[in-house]
């Protein structure tokens, strides 16, 4: 059988012209490990930074519907889609207008790099549905020079977020008119600030002056809420009474948040609706964060906070002094949970009692400071599906596979 690099080689005599429109397919590279747990359950290109997800950054960059090439047991969920034209984009990679246009010019089998990684390639059908990002040997290479954000660790999604959201409030609100901020009482930089249809923001504190805000359509803050941007809430989503929200944040569609908030990613679908302090934080989707649940994103000490890491199965240095809680998808926390600084918590985790659970719980864990257990999976599937349903939304027989799979992949953690 010929290797996919022996098929590259033979095809150098493909015409670099196409009269079909370009197929745009975000592939995971390493990097996708390095995510977990936010990449046990999606692509990277699934990740939600700023205020769109990264598929979401690409498709407004090309003006075309994207793709995925993803792990295996992902596939039944995020397909991929081959065309006679295709343009394989790294889904760590956040597009630029300079940056994009370099990707859309490559011929085929030329490959764009930056210092070693791969960015994009321009592949014919054939060498499309053989094509992994480990094997390039074959493509004739441009290095290019231009800068862009990259999310390879889960820190990097609260770290670059402001940039992303700066950038994202650029490209959605460009040539269009924002409704009324009539009924908002205290408001800075109103020329920062961008109210979508059907959202309601009433006798709340808006300061846009460090920052773009963004309140998406039918979103609603409710009174007494104070945000400083860079802040973005998605569609349908809830800012409760006396909120305090410190920028850069992000709250996904669907989510209901209170207390305080400081420079933290909600993915979607998950709510801290009470008091507490969430920090330098990313949280996925489905998760609930009971009341008063709070986070440290500083350790007394001041020093250099470390991270669980699954691709070397250890901690990790992060470089960073402020670093809080990452959750995976599913995940909930009872009332009065405390996280230590850097906490990585997995899929379809349970926590609850008193005192500091450990730095790092393992997916499907159930249990807390005095000890962990293998939480059931069909329990905890039953439990995500009357979550779901709350919102119309069914858990499908896919997902379930998908979830499955993740508690086969993680067991050995649940060991350690």
């Amino acid at each position: 059988m010929e290797s996919a690099v022996q098929l590259i080689i033979i095809r150098r005599s493909i015409p670099d012209t196409n009269n079909s429109p370009m197929n745009i397919i975000l592939f995971d590279d390493h990097s996708w490990m390095n995510l977990w747990p936010f990449t046990m359950t999606r692509p990277v290109a699934s990740i939600r930074i700023g205020i769109m997800t990264v598929k979401e950054k690409w498709e407004k960059a090309f003006s075309l519907a994207a793709s995925y090439q993803a792990a295996d047991y992902l596939n039944s969920k995020y397909r991929k889609t081959v065309s006679s034209d295709n343009l394989f984009i790294n889904g760590s990679v956040l597009p630029n207008k300079d940056l994009a246009e370099e990707a859309g010019s490559l011929r085929f089998n030329e490959a764009l790099f930056r210092n070693g990684l791969l960015i994009a390639v321009r592949l014919d059908r054939e060498n499309a549905l053989g094509f992994t990002h480990e094997n390039t040997m074959g493509f004739r290479k441009r290095e290019t020079s231009n800068e862009f954000l990259r999310i390879n660790y889960p820190w990097d999604i609260f770290m670059l977020n402001g940039e992303a959201l700066v950038s994202d409030f650029r490209i959605i609100t460009k040539g269009r008119s924002s409704m009324s901020h009539g009924n908002i009482s205290n408001i800075k930089s109103s020329e920062n600030i961008f109210i979508e249809p059907g959202a309601q923001v009433n006798c709340t504190a808006l300061n846009a002056s460090d920052g773009p805000i963004y309140i998406g359509k039918n979103a609603e803050i409710m009174e007494g809420a104070v945000i400083r941007g860079p802040f973005a809430i998605g569609q349908d989503s809830t800012v409760k009474m006396g909120a305090k929200i410190y920028g850069p944040t992000t709250i996904g569609p669907h989510c209901k948040v209170g207390g305080e908030i400081n420079n933290t990613v909600f993915f979607g679908y998950s709510n801290k609706a009470h008091e507490g302090f969430l920090g330098n934080s990313v949280i996925g989707e489905w998760c609930n964060l009971g009341a008063d649940t709070n986070n440290s994103n500083l350790k007394n000490n001041y020093a250099e906070v470390k991270v669980w890491n699954y691709t070397k199965e250890r901690f990790i240095g992060t470089g960073l002094q402020f670093c809080g809680l990452f959750m995976g998808d599913h995940s909930k926390s009872a009332i009065n949970t405390m996280f230590n600084t850097g906490t990585v918590v997995g899929v379809f985790a349970n926590i609850f009692g008193s005192g500091f659970p450990r730095a790092f719980i393992p997916s499907f864990s159930w249990g807390g400071p005095q000890g962990f257990t293998t939480y059931n999976p069909e329990k905890a599937l039953e439990v995500a599906g009357r979550v779901m349903e709350r919102r119309n939304i069914e858990l499908t027989g896919t997902d379930r596979q998908i979830l499955q799979k993740v508690f086969t992949n993680t067991e050995k953690y649940r060991n350690y």
